[in-house]
Order: C-alpha cells, then sequence, then structure tokens
C-alpha cells in the first residue's frame, strides 16, 4: 500500500515537482510527527522533513516515510535538496502562509533555482485525503469520545447547584487528562441559565441555580484527534416550555441522523434538522450550521450547513448538532459525532441524549 505522501505526490499536476507542507496537523498527517514547527517537501521519488535542533533528534526516531534533515539555516539545506532533485517547481500550502512568509519562501525557492506555485491544488488534494477517515483514525476518535463522556459522566455525579461555572469546566477538563486524554479539543463549553442560548458562551462566575438548563459542549484529545459532543441537562424541575424545546431538539438531531448516508448532500442534513425546527416554530432560533468534520482538527471539511452541495462519502466523519436559542430565556444543543457509511452513519457517542434531570 501507498504512503500517504506517496497518494498525494501521485495527485499531482505535471507541472509540479515537489509540495511545501508547513501546517502542523498536515506535516503530522502525513509523517506521524508531532512538531510546532517544521517543512515538509514532498518531491517525486523522495519526501523531506526539514526541523531545527529542537526536533532533530525525536523526529529521527518516529517521522516516517520521509528524511529528517536537521538545519542551522533552512536556505543551505533546502537549496541542497533541490538542487539535487533537479526540482524546479514546488507549489505552497496556500491556506497556510501569510502574505509575508509566502513572499519569504518564494524568495528562498527563487535563490534555490525553483519557482513557486500559488493556488489552491495542493490544498484542495490534500483536503480529498484528509477528508475519509481510515479505520485506525476513526479508532482514535472513538477513543477521544470515550475520555469525554466518561469524564462528563464523573462531572454530572459530582454536579450541584450553587456551583461556577468555570469550576465545572474545569473539573471537566481534569477529569479527562486524569482519563488519559492529551487535552481538550478545544476551550469547553459550560454555561448555564439564560446563558444556554449563546452557542458558544464562556464559562464564567455565574452559579448553577435549580431550574437552570446547563449545556456541556466538550471534546478530548486523543493521539492528535479530536471528540465533539454536547448534552444539554436540567437542574431540578424545569417547566414546560424547557421540556418542549428540549424534545423539539432531541426530534431535530434524530430527523438529521436519519438523513446521514453515503451520497446525500451536506445541505439535505442540514435541511432534515432546521426543517423540522422550522416547523416547530422556531426558526429564526437556529443560526448555526447543523454540523462539520471532525479529525486532527476540530473544524474540517465537509461544512454541513444550508446548500452545501458536499456529497457525503464513507468513510468522513461528522457531527449534527442542532440546537434552539432563546435569547434572556435558555438554549439547547444536542451534538453527535458519527462516521458516515454506504447506508447510514455509525454514531461514534454512546452518552444517552433523553431529557436528564440531576
Amino acid at each position: 500500500m501507498p504512503s500517504k505522501i506517496e497518494t498525494l505526490i501521485d495527485m499531482f499536476p505535471k507541472s509540479m515537482d515537489a509540495a511545501l507542507i508547513i501546517s502542523n496537523e498536515n506535516r503530522r498527517y502525513f509523517t506521524g510527527f508531532v512538531s510546532s514547527a517544521g517543512y515538509l517537501l514532498a518531491a517525486r521519488g523522495q519526501a523531506y522533513l526539514f526541523v531545527d535542533s529542537r526536533y532533530s533528534e525525536a523526529a529521527m526516531k518516529s517521522a516516517k516515510d520521509c528524511i529528517v534533515v536537521s538545519y542551522s539555516k533552512l536556505s543551505v539545506s533546502m537549496s541542497e535538496i533541490i538542487k539535487k532533485h533537479d526540482i524546479r517547481s514546488v507549489m505552497l500550502e496556500g491556506s497556510e502562509f501569510t502574505i509575508n512568509a509566502a513572499r519569504k519562501m518564494e524568495e528562498l525557492l527563487n535563490a534555490c533555482g525553483a519557482q513557486t506555485i500559488k493556488n489552491e491544488e495542493l490544498d484542495a488534494a490534500i483536503e480529498r485525503m484528509r477528508i475519509i477517515k481510515s479505520a485506525d483514525e476513526i479508532e482514535k476518535i472513538i477513543k477521544a469520545q470515550r475520555l469525554a463522556e466518561d469524564a462528563l459522566e464523573e462531572t454530572l455525579a459530582r454536579l450541584d447547584t450553587g456551583m461556577t461555572e468555570r469550576d465545572v469546566a474545569l473539573d471537566l477538563e481534569y477529569s479527562m487528562r486524569k482519563h488519559g486524554a492529551d487535552g481538550v479539543s478545544f476551550d469547553l463549553i459550560v454555561v448555564s441559565g439564560a446563558k444556554t442560548s449563546m452557542p458558544h458562551g464562556v464559562p464564567g462566575d455565574e452559579r448553577i441555580k435549580k431550574g437552570d438548563f446547563v449545556l456541556f459542549d466538550i471534546g478530548a484529545l486523543f493521539d492528535g484527534y479530536h471528540s465533539d459532543m454536547t448534552r444539554t441537562v436540567a437542574m431540578g424541575q424545569i417547566d414546560t416550555k424547557q421540556k418542549f424545546v428540549y424534545q423539539t431538539v432531541l426530534e431535530a438531531q434524530k430527523k438529521g441522523l436519519e438523513k446521514v448516508k453515503a451520497g446525500v448532500t451536506c445541505g439535505d442534513v442540514d435541511s432534515a434538522a432546521r426543517s423540522y425546527i422550522n416547523t416547530a416554530g422556531f426558526g429564526g432560533y437556529f443560526g448555526h450550521s447543523t454540523g462539520h468534520g471532525v479529525g486532527l482538527e476540530i473544524h474540517e471539511q465537509p461544512t454541513v450547513s444550508p446548500n452545501n452541495q458536499k456529497i457525503l462519502r464513507s468513510g468522513m466523519v461528522i457531527t449534527v448538532e442542532p440546537g434552539i436559542y432563546l435569547p434572556g430565556e435558555f438554549g439547547v444543543r444536542i451534538e453527535d459525532t458519527v462516521a458516515v457509511t454506504e447506508d447510514g452513519c455509525i454514531n461514534l457517542c454512546t452518552m444517552p441524549k433523553g431529557l436528564r434531570i440531576l
């Protein structure tokens, strides 16, 4: 089986001799090596990972499918490789280079005798590869999901009125790390009461009260891969309106999940959830997309949004997360991460979604 780098090289247009990859996630995807800096030059016949002295020893031990070059001056080391392989054109990872960085890299490569290609072809090729997850990638996402679920169950067992959102969020992150998570997928969202109407509210010093909804949008990180899940729970007795909104979101999410399968467009999945919320009379209170891809980044392609005609394929991993947000009152969101299959999807979340009153 060809390596990921070989697969990428086979996708090169004839006009391109090499690709230069600088994003942390993509370097990791192709070489398996984790670092906050470095340059992956993927040329026809051979790939080179350029790192400085901070990473050279570790890279030589663990980077795969490439030759590690430890440099003190990048221009000198890269020039040697470019001349060795007679590289005349290098395509840049366009979405990662700032204008200034692209200019400096162009000057460096030009001095080495190579021209730069600056368009979206390389980014599109990498996206086509990363958007379909391997069985190993999905297993890592599942592991991250279990870590998040176990931590949330522990936190819910301790949850009580009078606790602050900030303290609950810290407790949750500690539990994730204690169970073996490498970190959190993003700044955890733990909000209560009226703040649950803010889709991306920030945990603060507000204290949880009886009758509140408490919204948890959480994810754990495992071996580079993210999980993502939202659950909304109730503290003590809640009123009829809260229950109706919760059941509406739950049913909307069910409609979205039922629509997911290979061959269906992202827009169709969004519409399945959104139209149910609209019919229930809350059409103006669901403003964000129904979901997004998940993997080495917490937000990847595809975006499950209105009018997105990208077709789902088996192996994609996406979230389905409709919500209703009533400003000044409360909000509800329910989110699962699923793996798309030919005839449906596999829900990677196992935590129950029925209304939970603590």
